[in-house]
């Protein structure tokens, strides 16, 4: 059964013979609620300490400084005002289309890190301070310059200084933003697609070793090198996106949604619930339809 509250889809300013749409604001809050569009996003804040910043099933509270690459058409994210005080907040928005790079262009050797910065972003991704501060003038001069071809080199050249940013943190879990995302690795591969196929059910490291060819302890070992995660805490964060998108877009009861995405312990998966997301199943619920208006 699906929810009465639906997520805002925006209808962004940019159009079709632009190569993007910039907005630089200075306000005293965040009001604007939670919402998708198909437009990518670069969103830049500036004395904002105290926000909590909301992609997919990501909830943290930002500092003075956050830039955040959203290129999931389907990731519903706001920027909420939560405990920041302060009356001087800056944004830099920047909306731009996916086919701002047409294919045969963005295939090109010299934009391999772009192509992928923007295939990682569709999770979300959130960039460290030394990369804030590496593009922060170019961003002011972008927002403040006419939009004109040079204003578009200046931004390639800032999404290519940001994709070479290997610590850009990955925000949503890939099963809630709707995104296969795999290793380079094939082996991996093949775990990752049965898993993302039966998270449902009892998943065995000696099964997925055997499946690959390798033993259960160079497997783990291996799949942690790929992956950044290990074996148990991947499986864990690919069914808890399923769950939390089960919380928001349906309305099953909690032990249903638990069941239902591979957990068979109902205080297990409430346990792991809060160590992974900071609050339990009920609690993100109903935080999230307090962000959610009927359209």
């Amino acid at each position: 059964m699906e929810n009465s509250n639906y997520i805002m889809r925006e209808i962004t300013p940019l159009s079709d013979r632009d190569c993007f749409y910039i907005a630089d604001r200075r306000k005293t809050e965040f009001t604007y609620p939670i919402h998708c569009h198909a437009e990518f996003e670069l969103n830049f804040t500036e004395h904002a300490a105290g926000v909590r910043r909301v992609v997919g099933d990501s909830t943290e509270v930002i500092g003075d400084y956050d830039l955040v690459l959203i290129t999931g058409k389907e990731l519903e994210h706001v920027w909420e005002q939560h405990e920041c005080t302060s009356k001087g907040i800056r944004e830099i928005t920047i909306q731009f289309s996916s086919d701002l790079f047409f294919k045969n262009f963005m295939n090109k050797n010299q934009f391999d890190s772009i192509r992928y910065m923007l295939e990682k972003a569709q999770c979300g991704i959130s960039f460290p301070m030394q990369a804030i501060m590496k593009v922060y003038n170019w961003l002011d001069r972008l927002a403040s310059e006419e939009q004109g071809f040079y204003a578009v080199m200046h931004f390639l050249r800032i999404l290519y200084e940001l994709s070479q940013y290997d610590d850009a943190k990955v925000l949503s879990s890939s099963s809630f933003a709707k995104i296969e995302t795999f290793s380079d690795s094939r082996r991996v591969q093949k775990v990752q697609k049965y898993i993302a196929d039966h998270y449902q059910e009892d998943i065995r490291l000696n099964m997925l070793a055997d499946m690959v060819g390798m033993t259960p302890v160079s497997f783990s070992r291996f799949f942690r090198l790929r992956t950044g995660k290990t074996l148990s805490d991947y499986i864990i964060d690919i069914r808890l996106g399923f769950a939390t998108r089960l919380l928001v877009d349906s309305t099953r009861t909690i032990a249903e949604i638990c069941y239902d995405c591979g957990f068979n312990n109902l205080s297990n998966f409430n346990r792991m619930f809060k160590r992974k997301k900071d609050c339990s199943p009920k609690e993100f619920r109903e935080n999230y339809r307090k962000k959610k208006i009927v359209i």
